[in-house]
């Protein structure tokens, strides 16, 4: 196993480059199976959930290799012959799950089991289902796993109950190839949607209206390979801007889209941050406790979600009580029985958090049990006393590139180290 080891206090400053976004990158690798030939995606991240997405479009029959120094893939699906995804790869990410709508519409069928991921709340996919099965896929659940299957897809108008990011995804790439038109209504906002939306075009699709509540697909009868660079990760940006504050330093934070995180922006100015944008960067400059705000996590343009652990952290150490409500998911508030380790002040009432900040954390030994909740405690582990072991490395890879490396350049005092638990000793009667 590897765990971060981090002595806390130094304070962050120069400039760090985002990467390309997660969120952004893994329905793009997913809608490349729409269409045979050579796709090459740029500035991809160095993520555990992209070798896991590469793992099953080679298992489907697709070829992928790095190109421009490993920052570039050549995804070529000219010998796609398979439409089971399997097992192990599936339970291993939730954004499997983007794979049905894409092999629905090249395939005609696709035999999957239901998607893995962090722990953090009900997720279930009855959305994506609802919304394959009224293009007109026969679908079929039997002992855990689902069966799709589609003569011709046909498009239709689609109304949400939620703005489900994944669904809204999995309609559009489904819907590209579909006979007419399909409208989704009360589709998802976020801008990894538009930036899907891009890439389907380029391939020749007919899309328009990603990023409002309202989407239309003109299905076409084919599409053809094409490029595209993944937009900048806008949680990776709002989790440096945490790390700033928290840290009480002034970092330079390039490659980002500044509308991406006008949500974060606010609310860290709230807090008493300086924030900058300038153009492709902003800067976030802080030289005081924080002030404690309250901040409710809404679908984009909102507060997002994977962004409350990390500002949960900050809220720690800030100057009076905050309350944190979560709307999104059940299971978010993970990193408040790990941060009360560290010394914070964190109680949770159903979906709400009541966080009474402390002047300083100190140093613990804890452990990520997801993903945002892993970054939430390095963050927290920047300003504690002492030094604290991070476990769980193996979560914040599937989202954050070179973390400590990135923090490290920053001036954070941070190591990652390979360990292996000792084995217990036996006891022998003399």
């Amino acid at each position: 196993m590897d765990r971060y080891i981090v002595v806390g206090g130094n304070r962050l400053s120069g400039t760090v480059r985002m990467s390309g976004a997660k969120n952004a990158i893994l329905p793009v690798m997913a809608a490349t199976v729409l269409t045979p030939g050579d796709h090459l995606i740029r500035d991809v991240p160095r993520l555990r959930d992209v070798e896991v997405m590469k793992e099953i479009l080679e298992a489907l029959g697709a070829r992928v290799q790095p190109e421009e120094g490993g920052r570039s893939l050549l995804v070529n699906t000219d010998g796609l012959n398979a439409s089971e995804i399997p097992e192990d790869l599936m339970r291993e990410m939730r954004s499997s799950i983007f794979l049905m709508g894409a092999l629905l519409g090249r395939m005609g069928q696709v035999r999957c089991c239901h998607p893995g991921g962090c722990a953090i709340g009900s997720r279930d996919i009855d959305l994506h289902l609802m919304g394959l099965g009224a293009l007109g896929a026969d679908i079929h659940e039997k002992y855990g796993y689902i069966n799709a299957s589609a003569g011709r897809l046909v498009g239709r108008e689609i109304y949400l109950d939620l703005p489900s990011v994944g669904a809204t995804e999995n309609i559009m790439m489904a819907a590209v190839l579909a006979e007419g038109t399909t409208i989704v209504r009360n589709a998802a906002k976020e801008p990894e949607i538009v930036d899907l939306q891009n890439f389907l075009n380029g391939l020749g699709a007919r899309i328009k209206g990603a990023g409002l509540d309202v989407i239309r697909i003109d299905g076409v009868t084919q599409l053809h390979p094409g490029e595209h660079t993944v937009i900048p990760d806008r949680i990776e940006t709002g989790t440096f801007m945490v790390a700033a504050a928290i840290a009480r330093g002034e970092v330079e934070i390039e490659n980002v889209i500044a509308e991406h995180v006008e949500a974060i922006t606010a609310k860290l100015r709230e807090t008493g941050a300086t924030v900058r944008v300038e153009k492709d960067r902003v800067v976030v400059s802080a030289d005081r406790r924080a002030r404690a705000v309250d901040f409710k996590t809404l679908p984009y343009p909102g507060f997002p979600t994977d962004m409350q652990p990390q500002m949960m952290a900050l809220m720690c150490t800030a100057d009076g009580t905050s309350i944190i409500t979560e709307t999104i998911f059940e299971n978010r508030f993970k990193a408040a029985d790990e941060l009360r380790r560290m010394g914070a002040d964190v109680k949770v009432e159903g979906r709400s958090a009541i966080i009474k900040g402390v002047p300083r954390l100190s140093s613990a030994a804890v452990e990520g049990p997801a993903l945002r909740e892993g970054v939430a405690l390095v963050l927290a582990a920047l300003t504690a006393d002492g030094v604290t072991t991070v476990e769980g490395v193996h979560h914040i890879e599937r989202g954050y590139e070179a973390l400590e490396q990135k923090l490290a350049s920053l001036g954070a005092d941070i190591t990652r180290e390979t360990w292996r638990e000792p084995r217990p000793v036996r006891q022998y009667a003399g």
